[in-house]
């Protein structure tokens, strides 16, 4: 395949090779308008994909792979989004990639930080075995790590713009066998709630969650639908607006029978916003959760939800580094991490009334 040069991204946008450069080199000079024109650009091209098309004369691949001296892999999680080692779910992912590195005597640094500028300061290649991103990061953090030539791995998180390998449990067929728990139980009115452009992971469980009603003939949410577009989905700013939705099909005699939740934080809170305006849990509305944690259990009452095995995530994503480093030349992977169905006490088969 002939290879992509900086030249034929200048002449598909129509910018000069220098403004090119600037952009993909990481060190300003250009606008984020143009620089992302740029990215988006030489990923349609291929540019990224190349064999070291993009990283600095190979620092870490030689030394690396022997894993010899003190060696430290970078975690990166930018504090956004309540992405913190204090979550429930965060924080056992990192539990897990610390535990596996810690087996095999490596050392780890966890960075928080979203600014590029700030970001690179803390990079010093020739000290670092690998990186592993977790969580939401900006493409611009993701763009200077590749751009150095740093192995990483992504968890839960995935960037169409750079090639990488990635870890996410299996969201889609989840929620596929959560929905035909449900259908079983004699749910015919199911409904999503979450905001399916908020991640990679809500917009699988979204399309599982289609996919199980559209095998079963039963009528989907439309894609305009609010309740798939809900405004802070991670801060619990979409309550009122859920509540208002609640209501109104609550007089219009269109109450959902089963509402199957993006995950267990959303859950918890519209099982609140329920009892607030007089719904019964499970009595007349089912509730269900994604991911398992720890307040899932705790609640009243407690959510019937999918595990999602969160260390083994974390673990899984050192193993996937190791296997980048000492083979470069394997083909980029998705792993996808198997999760079970917890049955608790918010489902149940609907009234005779429904």
């Amino acid at each position: 395949m002939k290879k992509i040069t900086m030249q034929q991204i200048a002449d598909h946008l129509g910018v000069s090779k220098f403004v090119v450069s600037k952009a993909l080199s990481g060190k300003g000079g250009v606008n984020e308008t143009t620089k992302n024109r740029v990215i988006q650009a030489a990923s349609q091209l291929g540019y990224f994909a190349q064999k070291n098309a993009y990283m600095k004369n190979q620092p870490i691949s030689q030394q690396s792979t022997s894993f010899t001296g003190k060696q430290s892999v970078i975690v990166l999680m930018p504090n956004i989004r309540f992405q913190t080692k204090d979550s429930l779910y965060w924080g056992k992912i990192l539990e897990g990639i610390s535990e596996e590195l810690e087996a095999r005597s490596l050392g780890m640094v966890i960075v928080s930080e979203s600014r590029v500028d700030h970001f690179i300061h803390v990079l010093n290649p020739d000290g670092i075995l690998g990186m592993i991103g977790v969580g939401q990061i900006d493409s611009s953090l993701l763009l200077e790590v590749h751009r150095l030539g740093i192995p990483m791995v992504l968890v839960d998180h995935e960037d169409a713009l750079i090639p990488t390998d990635t870890v996410f449990a299996n969201n889609g067929d989840s929620i596929f066998r959560l929905c035909n728990h449900l259908m079983g139980l004699g749910h015919t009115r199911l409904h999503f709630l979450g905001n399916i452009q908020f991640s990679r992971s809500f917009r699988d469980r979204w399309s599982g969650f289609r996919e199980a009603l559209e095998e079963n003939d039963l009528e989907t949410p439309e894609i305009s639908d609010p309740m798939l577009r809900l405004r802070g989905v991670d801060t619990g700013e979409f309550v009122p607006d859920f509540e208002e939705w609640i209501m109104a099909r609550q007089k219009s005699r269109q109450l959902p029978t089963a509402l199957v939740c993006a995950n267990d934080s959303i859950a918890i809170r519209v099982g609140q916003a329920l009892k607030k305006v007089g719904i019964d849990v499970p009595g007349q509305i089912t509730i269900t959760g994604f991911d398992n944690i720890d307040d899932a259990y705790r609640n009243e009452p407690p959510i019937t939800t999918v595990h999602v095995p969160k260390e083994a995530m974390g673990r899984r994503a050192v193993r996937k580094l190791i296997e980048r480093i000492e083979h470069p030349e394997q083909v980029y992977e998705k792993v996808l991490v198997a999760a079970e169905l917890v049955h608790r006490d918010s489902s149940a088969a609907p009234s005779a009334e429904q």
